[in-house]
């Protein structure tokens, strides 16, 4: 996965600005947030998108949703927040290795 975006940051070939890593996920700021909080959480394992994960994937993607709540505390996030995965090209997806959006700190957001 050496041309995968994420693939780079994981290893440091690109900075990013971490807010939480551990030997599984990499967490860090969006680079164009959508809200005051804009976080991505990603698996160091390349998963290309939830239309790819298989029964193989589901400890690391129950990991990451284990993981969602934690960082979204720390991130100041108490009132509550907003998860996204866009899945293809219709959903939105942008890079292709699996991540989850954590969005907040704009108040109440609207219902979608």
């Amino acid at each position: 996965m050496s041309e995968c975006l994420f693939c780079k940051i994981i290893a440091d070939d690109i900075p990013s600005d971490k807010v939480y890593e551990d030997d599984k996920i990499l967490v860090f700021k969006d680079i164009s947030p959508k809200t005051p909080i804009h976080l991505l959480m990603i698996p160091k394992q390349h998963i290309d998108s939830l239309a790819e994960v298989t029964e193989q994937d589901a400890e690391i993607m129950g990991y990451m949703m284990t993981k969602v709540p934690q960082v979204a505390k720390e991130a100041g996030l108490e009132g509550g927040f907003r998860t996204v995965i866009n899945t293809g090209d219709d959903g939105g997806q942008e890079v292709y290795h699996i991540h989850i959006h954590i969005l907040g700190g704009a108040g109440r957001m609207p219902f979608v």
